[in-house]
């Protein structure tokens, strides 16, 4: 007698371990974050925005206009940028999967 999985295939009662039967996989997600150039060009933006906030400065006696609290707002604006290019990448992507470690 013969019992029926809800995929369709027939159901193995012969005993042995059930992980030895587990599918392989053959690829990971997306690459690295590191292997990516947008994880760079992320970096080098929140640098080019702290860099830009500390040079603007009150001189002259001129206001301020690049002051630490905007520029952390826009650092946050490129994390979320950031974040939600990953997400994309991920979820559409393959890269070939090695079993070596």
């Amino acid at each position: 007698m013969s019992t029926m999985n809800p995929a369709g295939n027939p159901a193995h009662h012969a005993g042995g371990d059930p992980a030895a039967h587990s599918t392989r996989r053959l690829s990971t997600e997306t690459k690295s974050a590191l292997k990516t150039t947008e994880f760079f060009i992320y970096l080098a933006s929140v640098v080019a925005v702290l860099i830009a906030s500390m040079v603007v400065g009150d001189d002259d006696g001129h206001a301020d206009y690049f002051r630490a609290d905007k520029a952390w707002l826009y650092i946050v604006i490129l994390t979320v940028g950031y974040m939600i290019s990953r997400g994309l990448a991920k979820s559409g992507s393959r890269d070939p999967y090695d079993d070596k470690h």
